[in-house]
């Protein structure tokens, strides 16, 4: 029978079948356009120029201290950064556009795209300041989210240095649920890192993704744009023995892939 489930003559346990789940393609190269900001996948020649502006002229090199790579010193240096982040097969870059001038003040991207399986990792997270502690800094990654989830992926990565508490303090405040520390995972910057793991799945995604729309209401804010209700208290479920992640979850860069 075409639609049995797998056999298990020997009787051991097994995960549950997934007769229903179908392999989804990878994360098309369109624009996701929200209210606050749009999503452009990287376009060397259109970007490039407004990134580094952005990311290396108006901010503090500490923006790149959790990344695994150096700040770039030059427009050069910068370029040669974008385009390895765009040859990689197996990620997607988007450059986060300010909505009425379309002036790129950010990064963020898939990584590890893994259709096969469906799972994928949010990653690349690099916000101006301009975008730090923003709307638009919190709706790219619901943007992110949302299209993943819409295309079929099961499950969303989200990983960081340990030491990386605006980091860890985001992933808890979007809904992810920590899972562990990968020690000694990597060697970055000639320094050991150990890592935080964080996941999101489908079956989770319609709560988190209510929780991100009450958030991201226009009637969530004052007029003076102060938040009525915060996303810490709408997303908030039991996570674990995880350690309390503190600081900004805006500041900086917030992801070291």
């Amino acid at each position: 029978m075409g639609n049995s489930p797998p056999s298990n003559p020997s009787l051991d346990p097994v995960g549950e079948s997934l007769p229903g789940w179908r392999c989804p393609g990878p994360p098309d190269r369109e624009i996701l356009s929200g209210r606050t900001c749009r999503l452009s996948p990287l376009k060397l020649e259109s970007h490039a120029s407004g990134l580094f502006e952005a990311l290396i002229r108006k901010a503090d090199p500490q923006l790149w201290t959790y990344l695994p790579t150096e700040c770039p010193g030059s427009p050069a240096d910068f370029l040669t950064w974008l385009e390895q982040r765009h040859a990689d097969p197996t990620a997607l870059l988007y450059v986060i556009l300010e909505p009425t001038e379309g002036r790129p003040i950010g990064t963020t991207g898939y990584l590890r795209i893994d259709p096969a399986n469906g799972v994928l990792e949010i990653g690349w997270v690099v916000f101006s300041p301009e975008l730090q502690r923003t709307t638009a800094a919190t709706e790219a990654v619901f943007l992110q989210l949302q299209h993943a989830f819409a295309l079929g992926y099961r499950r969303i990565e989200w990983k960081c240095d340990t030491l990386n508490a605006p980091s860890r303090s985001a992933a808890q405040r979007f809904g992810f649920t920590f899972e562990g520390i990968f020690r000694q995972a990597v060697v970055t910057k000639k320094r050991n890192r150990d890592t935080a793991w964080y996941s999101l799945l489908d079956r989770e995604w319609p709560t988190v993704r209510s929780a991100f729309e009450r958030w991201l209401d226009p009637g969530n804010f004052d007029a003076s744009g102060r938040q009525r209700l915060s996303l810490s208290d709408l997303t908030f479920k039991s996570i674990g023995p995880a350690e309390a992640a503190t600081g900004s979850p805006d500041q900086r860069s917030i992801t070291p892939e």
